[in-house]
Formats: structure tokens, sequence, C-alpha cells
């Protein structure tokens, strides 16, 4: 099974503007983010999919794969989907360039449960861990509600929406934006519109969801470091730091 990773990279971030060459640890956070990808070793190749020239030379430069992307996408995951489809691969893995510490354990567990689907029942995996007091009110994350086969039945930055559907926390994770594909799945995604869920929402996941796809949930105990306000890079400068 061949598997590549693809981490898309734009600089113009509303929340916090040109956030992915901001330093972390001594290099730009996407080339953090790079680095801890490239470091677990799990996947056949590692690439930065951008369409900013910065964010292209300071992977270059630095020895990794970068893959300019001339075309204007509507999202992270039709910009990944420009380099997938010319590339011969079974699973692809979307890494959001803002999330510097992803754990080989999540990939791995990602990876394997791809690996034991020999019937490929599931179009799309992705991660979740438990909900904190301080998330359930914060639109920055995204929660998920799943069914007890842990599939995901519907993503909102609002846990009242989710409540609305089925009134259970026990049921209601934080999620974790990092996807794995089969590629017929990242295929379909990228010839087809965004939903009507998805952009009330402004959540790509619901493309899927409102396609009929299964979208396989993974428990770990990963919570997710995910940069979208300065405080958040600040709280990873300690990390790195620690």
């Amino acid at each position: 099974m061949k598997a590549l990773a693809l981490i898309p990279a734009r600089i113009d971030s509303k929340r916090l503007p040109g956030k992915l060459m901001m330093d972390l640890g001594g290099v730009p956070l996407i080339n953090r983010t790079y680095e801890n990808i490239s470091a677990t070793n799990l996947f056949d190749k590692v690439v930065v999919v951008t369409n900013s020239k910065i964010i292209y030379n300071s992977i270059i430069k630095s020895g990794g794969n970068a893959f300019f992307s001339k075309k204007k996408h509507r999202c992270g995951t039709d910009r990944i989907a420009e380099y997938a489809i010319k590339s011969s691969n079974d699973i692809v893995v979307n890494v959001q360039g803002d999330e510097p510490f992803v754990e080989t354990e999540c990939l791995k567990k990602m990876l394997e449960l791809f690996e034991n689907d020999t019937s490929k029942k599931i179009d799309l995996i992705s991660i979740m861990n438990n909900l904190d007091k301080n998330d359930f009110e914060n639109t920055n994350k995204v929660k998920v509600l799943i069914n007890d086969k842990f599939d995901a039945i519907m993503f909102s930055r609002s846990i009242k929406t989710l409540k609305e559907i089925y009134n259970n926390v026990n049921f209601i994770y934080k999620h974790v934006g990092v996807y794995g594909f089969r590629m017929n799945c990242l295929e379909d995604f990228y010839s087809s519109k965004p939903s009507n869920l998805e952009k009330k929402e402004n959540l790509e996941q619901l493309r899927y969801i409102e396609k009929g796809k299964t979208i396989r949930m993974i428990k770990t105990n990963y919570s997710g470091f995910g940069i979208d306000v300065m405080q958040d890079l600040i709280e990873a400068r300690k990390k790195i730091n620690a």
C-alpha cells in the first residue's frame, strides 16, 4: 500500500496572517510541520502543496519536497488533490500546515486501519479526542458526533448543533484536522462542488457526509495543536522549548 502525506499551505490566513512563516523553534512553522511528518517514516513521500513562493522556497531550501500549486482552490483538500491525482498512491493523508505536533501513533493507526479494511468500505479516516471544558464554546475547535461504529454523523463548530441531533455528549468529540483518503474518494471530492452544509459551517468534511461517504473516526490521545491565533503560537513555542 503506497501512502503519500500532503501538507496544504497558504500564506494568507485570515485569523493569523503569515502564520506558516512565523518562527517556531528556529524554523518557520510550515517547516516544523514538514519535518515532524517526515520523521515518522510512515510515508513514501511527504510534500508541501502551496500557492506561495515564500513557503515553496522555504521548504525547497531546507531540502524538502514542495509543489507549487498555480490554481486557486476553495479549500486545502482541493489544493492537495491537484497534486495527488497526478501520483500513483493508494492512500493520501492530509496534514494541516499549522499542526506541527501530530503524533506518529495517530498516523500509524490510520494507515493500519486502511490496510485492514480489505473490503474498502471506509472512504476516509480522521482522528478525534475527548472534549475538555474549554472546547465546548470555542468555535475554533470543531466537534464531531459519531455513531457506535465510530463513523462520523455530523461535524460542527457549535456543540449545540450536535446536541440537537443527539443529546448525548458521550458521542461528541473534538475533531483533529488530519485526514486519510482513499485515492478515489479524494478524486471524487475534487470533482464535486461545495455542499450546502459545507458552506453553512465552513467545514469541507461535511461535503463527504452529504455525499454519503463513510468517515471512520479514530480516538487518540493526541488532542490537536492547530495554530489559529497568536496565543496558540505562543503555547507552541513553550512546548518546543520545554
